[in-house]
Order: structure tokens, then C-alpha cells, then sequence
């Protein structure tokens, strides 16, 4: 079934291994990485390794032996976090299969971590690879007529794609379980796994609100290092955005501390018991959390390399996201649950401090309308097929 909807990465991987010797794919676990790559490896000469089979790892306990036999061949090689050591001799085969003249399409490699992952291959196989994150479903993907199911239940394809409500909700139910119980002790970090759910949970509550560290450290009985101990693991594992202030204006007084999401809505949703529809509409957390949708969706369909953040004076002038585009363009995003198309005066202050090409206001309504002082209000759809072909 997941296969019948067709992921939008797959032609950028696909255009990256023509280009580049390997391409490291990036995304949560049961995000679709392995079914994308099976589909990818399909198409061509290639052998596929997972390391968390012990079979596996066996066969690549002395890389270069076995690799030195598959030259030509697409090796794919899936959860390459586990098994860190693999990156020296990785760089060295891509170089020795350069000299051959074998440059492009040699290794994809899947992980479930990003700046673990980064970290530990960025020395090592810098410029020898370019890096892909897959999220989880999209609106694009997807089709408007379901955007009320990918909001409830996010876009992890076995949560989008379950039965009913109940059975998409009891999948995410263990996920999150086995994340905190299996997945993050596995990674070598001592954290209590009921800690890290209060946490988590902590953060679900406060979906888009500010970063108060200090106030998750009390409500949880841990120091200010253990909470930001804490917050850059579930960033690092793509599970929570930390969607940083704009800083670049020095006279202006602005707020300072991030933004926090949890990044998949239906996650959000799992960790607040919120099951149906129904129950989200009439939860404190639905305005934070159609605003988080939103925003990982408009960020998915942005150009890369594209720099997101958000605007916030002292004085009260805000901006939900700004989006600095790869050309040096700034547009303005407003996030409103509404069907009125109107923004408030701080934002119309805050887009002229940053002097924004563009002003849209992403609401709940249909049509496309232009607003005063430049913006246009348009669903989300308008938004994102607008900010995708930038």
C-alpha cells in the first residue's frame, strides 16, 4: 500500500546517485527509508545489507573485503549508525572506485539519526556524498482529500494507512514505546525511559510554544544540562524541530529561546491520548498543532537549503515562519485555524523589519484571496505547491 503512494524523494535520490559516489538517507525509523531504497535497488545492479542483522554486520566486519567484490554494484546499507566504524572504510572505497572510474551510484546509506550520524561521517565523507532526509508523508503526497486523516494521525505510512483511528492510534502507541524502550538505549545513552516520556509528553503539551527550559527542568526534578541533554536527542533522531529565532537584526530586541514542535502531528496526538478527530478539535493543543503540520509540511516543500526560523519582538511584532529562500528571498508565514483572512498589525511590523518579498497567510478556507498590506491568504495546498516551485 505504501508503495502506491508515491514518495516525492525518490526522483532527488535517484538524481543524486547519478551525480555523486553515495547518497546518505536520512529519516525516524518506520518512515519508509528501507521500502524507498528496496524500490530504488530494484532498478539496478545492487545488494542489500541491514545492520541489524547479525548476518549482516558479519559480512562487513572486514569491509573492504567484501566490498572490493561488489564494485559496480549499488550497496545499499541500512541503519549505518550502528556500525560507525564502517565510515573510514567507506571513504576509502569511494576513492580507490574514483581512480577505477567508477564515480557515481556506489553507496546508499540509510540512517535513523541525524547528527550522530552527521558527526560521524562528516569528516570523513565530506564531499563524497550528499545527504537526504525523508520525513514522513506529505500533503502532496497524500491529496487534500485526506489532509484531515495525515493531520489526526501524521504521516508515518503505517499510522497514515491503519484501518481505523483506534488501530493508527495504537501503532504510534508503540512506537513511541519501542523508541524509548529499544531504539534510544540503543544508541548508547542512559536515559530513563519514563523520564524521557514525561519529557516528550511535556513537549506535546506545549506543541509550538517557547523553550522554557528551566520550567521543564523543575516539572521533571532534572537540571537544565538533562533537559537540553534531552531535547537535542529527540532533534537528533528527527522526532522534535527546534525551530530557531531570526537573529539577524541587532538593533531590535528579540525573543531569544527556539521554538519546540514535535515534528510528526500524529505523534503529538499519540503522546496527548487524542484519538479521533473530534477529540483534537476540542484540545487546548489544536491551534499549536495544525500550526506544527503546517510548518513541517511548508519546510518539506521548500527549496534546499532553504533557512527556516521564526519572528518575534519584545514590542510584540511576530511571524509564525520565515522562510530565507536559497536565492537570498525572505517570505513571511502566517499560520491561522481560521476562515478570515486577516493577519495582525505585528505582523505586517515584523515582515517590514525583515523587508519580506513575499507575505502569505496559510488559513482554513478554500479560495485564494489577497489581504491587506501585500498578503495573500491560500490553504496550505496553494502554499506549499507555490513554495515548491521557487
Amino acid at each position: 500500500m505504501q508503495g502506491m503512494i508515491g514518495r516525492r524523494h525518490r526522483k532527488s535520490v535517484e538524481d543524486a546517485l547519478e551525480s555523486q559516489a553515495g547518497v546518505v538517507l536520512l529519516g525516524p525509523r518506520q518512515v519508509g527509508k528501507t521500502t524507498l531504497a528496496q524500490d530504488i535497488a530494484e532498478s539496478r545492479d545492487a545488494v542489500y545489507l541491514d545492520m541489524e542483522r547479525v548476518a549482516d554486520r558479519q559480512v562487513l566486519e572486514e569491509p573492504d573485503l567484501y566490498l572490493d567484490e561488489q564494485v559496480g554494484r549499488l550497496v545499499v546499507i541500512d541503519e549505518v549508525q550502528l556500525m560507525p566504524d564502517l565510515f573510514k572504510a567507506l571513504r576509502g572505497q569511494i576513492d580507490r572506485r574514483r581512480r577505477q572510474g567508477h564515480r557515481t551510484g556506489q553507496f546508499l546509506l540509510l540512517g535513523s539519526a541525524s547528527n550522530t550520524l552527521l558527526h560521524q561521517s562528516a569528516e570523513s565523507l565530506a564531499g563524497r556524498v550528499s545527504y537526504h532526509e525523508l520525513t514522513p508523508f506529505t500533503l502532496p503526497e497524500i491529496g487534500v482529500d485526506a489532509m484531515s486523516d495525515l493531520w489526526l494521525r501524521g504521516g508515518f505510512p503505517d499510522s497514515f494507512l491503519a484501518t481505523s483511528d483506534r488501530a493508527s492510534l495504537t501503532w504510534r502507541e508503540d512506537f513511541i514505546r519501542t523508541y524509548l524502550e529499544r531504539d534510544i538505549p540503543s544508541f548508547g545513552l542512559r536515559i530513563p525511559s519514563e523520564t524521557l516520556r514525561r519529557f516528550w509528553t511535556m513537549l506535546a503539551h506545549e506543541q509550538g510554544g517557547l523553550l522554557n527550559a528551566a520550567k521543564l527542568a523543575g516539572n521533571l526534578g532534572v537540571s537544565g544540562q538533562s533537559v537540553a541533554r534531552y531535547l537535542d536527542l529527540l532533534v537528533d533522531l528527527m522526532l522534535v524541530r527546534r525551530l530557531p529565532p531570526w537573529h539577524s537584526n541587532a538593533g531590535k530586541r528579540l525573543i531569544k529561546s527556539p521554538k519546540v514542535y514535535i515534528r510528526d502531528p500524529g505523534l503529538c496526538h499519540a503522546l496527548l491520548g487524542i484519538e479521533t478527530q473530534e477529540d483534537l478539535l476540542g484540545h487546548p493543543v489544536v491551534g499549536g498543532s495544525w500550526e506544527g503540520f503546517c510548518i513541517e509540511n511548508l519546510i518539506a516543500a521548500a527549496p534546499r537549503g532553504t533557512e527556516a526560523s521564526f519572528y518575534r519582538s519584545s514590542a510584540g511584532a511576530e511571524i509564525d515562519l520565515v522562510l530565507k529562500l536559497p536565492r537570498g528571498q525572505i517570505w513571511a508565514i502566517e499560520i491561522k485555524r481560521s476562515t478570515s483572512p486577516k493577519v495582525t498589525r505585528g505582523f505586517h511590523i515584523a515582515a517590514e523589519e525583515l523587508d519580506v518579498s513575499e507575505r502569505i497567510l496559510v488559513y482554513a478556507d478554500e479560495r485564494q484571496v489577497p489581504g491587506q498590506g501585500g498578503v495573500r491568504a491560500m490553504p496550505l495546498i496553494d502554499a506549499l505547491k507555490r513554495l515548491s516551485s521557487e
